[in-house]
């Protein structure tokens, strides 16, 4: 893994963009399933997953044999991480209020849940139980009534039985075997067997990513979330055990993931790097993580961690850990990071899979201005107004003023007019 100075990196991360052939295919495909509907949907999953399907949706039978399929030690750790997830996101619930000032002008916030969600769980080279429960847990204390995922089907037409698994524990059960950029433009259009969403959420390959850009605005997105990357900040008195292994926990993810070390110290590097080499050699998908580590993959250094700090800011990460002497007295020092890992046993993989916090984050430097997907992604709000007459009679003409200067006067005459009838009730009475 290369060693280079922090100010000679280039991040380069634009994979989210695709090409434009890329983007071609894709507003293909939205279109074809918006005018052919399930039977574009079952031509697609034939062509991109070699299995023509005619029924989508996962049956009780199929939840039954995937229980079966499914280790009880995995599925008690799927529950346990389901609680975890649930207790930590609890937190984040929203409540509607109200205010009501001595004039009798009432202001408040509703706070609803979306009526129906899609949530999107990978599959390809590998398949991501834990996807499901970071989507669902979420959507059900948010209170979503419909709550539908989609998945890509293997060679054999199902679905992995350990997603199923995770869905059962989350109180899914509406789940269809439809990936790609044709799911996302089933779940905006909705088909004959498909019904539209109000959103689209979860993690996807670059179809995924650029069609749930092109549906935006037709449907409610959390994020275009590209490959995933680390970013570990760390200084002389972090294990090049774990800091290798953190950043190949990445690197196996996708040929296009970012794994990226900032340290101030020489010796740090040197061994990590040579930690890298050992723990590579070992990894069963070694070939994906030499890919991630040639093309987005960096040890760099810093004159100190003030500089280090800087540099993590500048990267905007999806996944930052910390891992130096008294990590949280440095933890202000963060303005930009999706997750962030204290400690040297903070792994990143304790947030993917256990601890309760949500691993779908902001990735490409996102983290500037987006947040992990959370409760507040399944929810709407909306402003309640009751103006008081009271208020309205010494106000009005401040709002009226406000309406003529940017030049709409019908603005102003709606509030004019019931300035003119509060005169004569004023001369009527005497008042």
């Amino acid at each position: 893994m290369r060693i280079i100075q922090a100010d000679g990196y280039d991040a380069k991360r634009s994979v989210e963009a695709g090409s434009e052939q890329q983007r071609q295919a894709v507003r293909a495909i939205l279109e074809e399933v918006r005018q052919r509907g399930d039977e574009a949907v079952r031509d697609y999953t034939e062509r991109f997953d070699r299995v023509r399907l005619e029924q989508f949706l996962v049956t009780e039978e199929e939840f039954a044999e995937a229980e079966d399929l499914v280790s009880p030690e995995v599925k008690a750790a799927l529950a346990e991480a389901a609680e975890n997830i649930r207790d930590f996101h609890q937190r984040q619930v929203r409540q509607s209020w109200f205010a009501t000032k001595e004039s009798g002008t009432l202001l408040g916030q509703i706070v609803r849940p979306l009526q129906r969600v899609g949530l999107y769980v990978p599959g390809g080279t590998a398949a991501y139980p834990s996807s499901v429960l970071m989507n669902a847990v979420p959507a059900k204390i948010a209170g979503v009534p419909e709550i539908v995922i989609t998945t890509p089907p293997g060679a054999d037409g199902k679905i992995n039985p350990a997603i199923l698994a995770a869905a059962r524990i989350a109180g899914v059960t509406e789940i269809y075997k439809v990936g790609g950029a044709q799911a996302i433009a089933a779940l905006t259009y909705g088909t004959e067997k498909i019904k539209r969403v109000d959103k689209i959420v979860g993690p996807g390959n670059i179809y995924v990513a650029l069609a749930k850009r092109e549906v935006f605005g037709l449907v409610s997105i959390d994020m275009v979330a590209g490959p995933s990357e680390i970013v570990v900040l760390a200084d002389e008195t972090a294990n090049p055990r774990y800091v290798a292994a953190d950043l190949l926990s990445q690197a196996e993810h996708d040929p296009m993931s970012a794994a990226v070390l900032v340290t101030p110290s020489q010796a740090l590097a040197e061994a990590t790097a040579r930690e890298i080499e050992r723990q590579l050699a070992e990894l069963p998908r070694r070939s994906i993580a030499t890919a991630s580590l040639e093309n987005f993959g960096a040890i760099l250094l810093v004159k100190d961690l003030e500089e280090g700090f800087a540099v993590v800011n500048r990267l905007a990460p999806e996944h930052l850990e910390i891992m130096v002497e008294n990590p949280f007295e440095q933890l202000g020092k963060v303005e930009n990071a999706g997750a962030i890992f204290l400690g040297p046993y903070s792994s990143e993989p304790v947030g993917d899979y256990f601890a309760g916090t949500n691993h779908i984050i902001p990735t490409n430097g996102t983290a500037r201005f987006s947040s992990p997907l959370s409760v507040d992604d399944f929810i709407k709000k909306s402003s309640v107004v009751s103006y008081s007459k009271q208020d309205l009679r010494k106000n009005g003409h401040k709002i009226v003023a406000l309406a003529e200067q940017e030049g709409l006067q019908a603005h102003g005459r709606a509030i004019q007019e019931r300035l003119n009838d509060f005169a004569k009730e004023e001369e009527e009475t005497g008042q």
